[in-house]
């Protein structure tokens, strides 16, 4: 399997995944497995997990380094694992050097992740659908898309839910917040609709309500310079990047979590919110497709409909009832998959 981080090191959704697959699969299915990542994004003392050093240059350079050693060990494994568009070129060597068959899975498509996606991303996705033996989705929404955009079809392999960490941290009382309060993090991308969602707080009338805003991005300047200007800035919190070991702490805290993205794959942060005890406010999202039909407040990007939900989650008075999916199941169904094309 190729990855590029892995918990803690780096916690985003694919890595969260990556990590989590990966000890499932070694440790409770007995799978022979090794996981090539970047040196300086992996543990020391995961068994089967080998870094890599990648040098400096950028994430293409640096996965064409990974992919020499991805290579070398091909031929030793049945199943090639790669991930994202960053696995086309080492999973392509990986399986012309080897009769081992090449899995994918799609987490997000660039056009996810960036209002105007750079073209070599989008060209490599494309190529990569069409070239691995096997796909794999993380939802629905992702399937459709990569059979949409790309005309290649994939089996969809929910996420887990991930149970953020606490640490004890009291939250409110370190920003002062006396009425409700609501929470985001994640990037400060256009994508996550974030200036949606500060439009939405200036709507949002006769409540003492507080956003938080978590994360960071090229956009967090803009962001508070936008809440200024539509004179919410008392509302708003701005606390940057929020230590793992303190997001439950976050979430539990609030009286609902806001996911505004344009798009939502799954929703690894809508999960950790759920597993908190916390309201979840969401535009579209993979995670939605495995949840009851009234668990999350289902809105559009848009501050006039995500307003109408804070208002619903707000008067929620019960915490949301759902049956959580485990990592296990994740590493089962991934299983079932390699045993179908290997």
């Amino acid at each position: 399997m190729l990855g590029w981080g892995y918990p803690p090191n780096i916690t985003g959704g694919l890595d969260v995944h990556v990590g989590e697959l990966f000890s499932g699969l070694r440790d409770e299915y007995d799978v022979d497995a090794k996981l090539v990542l970047p040196a300086e994004l992996a543990p020391e003392d995961e068994q089967g997990v080998e870094g890599v050093e990648t040098g400096e240059g950028d994430v293409a350079t640096r996965v064409g380094r990974l992919s020499d050693r991805f290579v070398e060990l091909a031929p030793e494994y049945d199943v090639i694992h790669t991930h994202d568009w960053f696995g086309y070129g080492p999973g392509r060597e990986a399986a012309r050097a080897s009769d081992a068959t090449w899995v994918s899975s799609f987490h997000s498509l660039a056009s996810d992740r960036n209002i105007d996606p750079p073209k070599r991303e989008v060209e490599t996705e494309r190529r990569l659908a069409n070239a691995a033996d096997t796909n794999i989705s993380v939802s629905e929404i992702v399937r459709e898309d990569v059979k949409e955009l790309y005309g290649a079809d994939s089996r969809v392999v929910y996420n887990g839910f991930s149970k953020p960490k606490f640490s004890g941290k009291d939250v409110r009382a370190d920003l002062g917040i006396d009425g409700e309060m609501l929470f985001f993090v994640g990037r400060h991308t256009d994508q996550k609709g974030i200036s949606h969602l500060l439009y939405a707080m200036k709507k949002l009338r006769g409540r003492d309500v507080t956003l938080v805003v978590g994360g960071s991005g090229h956009q967090t300047e803009q962001l508070k310079r936008f809440a200024e200007l539509i004179g919410i800035e008392e509302k708003v919190e701005f606390v940057g990047y929020v230590p793992e070991a303190e997001l439950g702490d976050y979430y539990a805290a609030s009286d609902a979590f806001v996911s505004p993205s344009f798009s939502e794959p799954f929703g690894i942060t809508i999960t950790e919110a759920l597993e908190a005890g916390t309201q979840v406010v969401s535009t579209r999202c993979g995670a939605a497709e495995i949840l009851p039909e009234d668990c999350l407040v289902e809105v559009t990007p848009d501050s006039e409909s995500i307003v109408d939900g804070l208002v619903t989650a707000l008067n929620r008075e019960s915490p949301p009832e759902y049956e959580r999916r485990d990592w296990s199941e994740v590493a089962g169904d991934t299983l079932e998959i390699y045993e179908d094309v290997a």
